[in-house]
């Protein structure tokens, strides 16, 4: 079994995406705070990096789920400079894989098409998008350089699959749910080879609107959607 390094495990996606994860791979999980379920974790910071390299030492992966939002001077320490550390570390003990995960950065900019899938990225001025978006900058520079193989997950929200309703409801763009991105995981991890060494992918657990697919991250990875969703919002036909 690869051994993966997750770092940012205790935070909004961990918690919801380390089980389903660790009966394929074993996992090391690292953070700045405790687990909310008390599960032991490694302590570390992504901003320091010598720490960041001695964590990934004796690893096959690394999964990176670290994030800063509203914090001018974190963000961009954790979301760029943090990516900076982790790519270092990787050259450093010979890891060849890392995951990351970040913002969409599609909606909004292309709400007018269908069909959406890969296309340019728009980060705009948000602290949050445009950090995130350096982070993929220095990443993708890495792999071209150092032939890194590197993959960034990119979606708009995360959450449980949704109740049967028959009430009028939505189901939004760049929604994924867990079970949807526990497979994608899976797979970034488990590919052979990641074409040019650098891959982003827009991911939804919805594509019944028609506006945003996910069609390269099945021609390259072989994700699919595990549940047609709105199936479970679809309001029953008049009688």
């Amino acid at each position: 079994m690869k051994r993966v390094l997750v770092l940012g495990a205790c935070g909004n996606i961990g918690p919801f995406l380390t089980p389903g994860l660790a009966e394929h791979f074993r996992l090391t999980l690292a953070d700045v705070v405790p687990h909310p379920d008390g599960t032991a974790v490694d302590h570390v910071d992504v901003r320091d990096r010598a720490a960041v390299s001695d964590a990934c030492a004796g690893h096959d992966a690394v999964l990176n789920l670290c994030v800063v939002r509203d914090d001018l001077t974190d963000s961009f320490a954790v979301n760029a400079r943090g990516v900076d550390n982790i790519s270092r570390a990787l050259l450093e003990h010979g890891i060849r894989r890392v995951v990351h995960t970040g913002p969409q950065l599609v909606q909004s900019w292309y709400d007018h098409d269908f069909g959406v899938d890969d296309v340019p990225l728009v980060p705009g001025a948000r602290l949050y998008t445009l950090s995130k978006f350096l982070g993929m900058e220095i990443s993708r520079a890495y792999a071209r350089e150092h032939r890194l193989d590197t993959i960034w997950f990119l979606f708009g929200g995360l959450g449980p699959k949704p109740e049967p309703s028959e009430e009028p409801t939505d189901h939004p763009p760049m929604f994924v749910v867990w079970e949807d991105l526990v497979a994608a995981c899976r797979l970034a991890l488990e590919l052979e080879e990641v074409p040019e060494h650098y891959q982003a992918f827009h991911l939804t657990s919805y594509e019944g609107h028609g506006k945003y697919r996910v069609d390269s991250a099945r021609r390259i990875l072989g994700f699919e959607i595990g549940e047609r969703l709105e199936q479970r919002i679809r309001r029953p036909p008049i009688p």
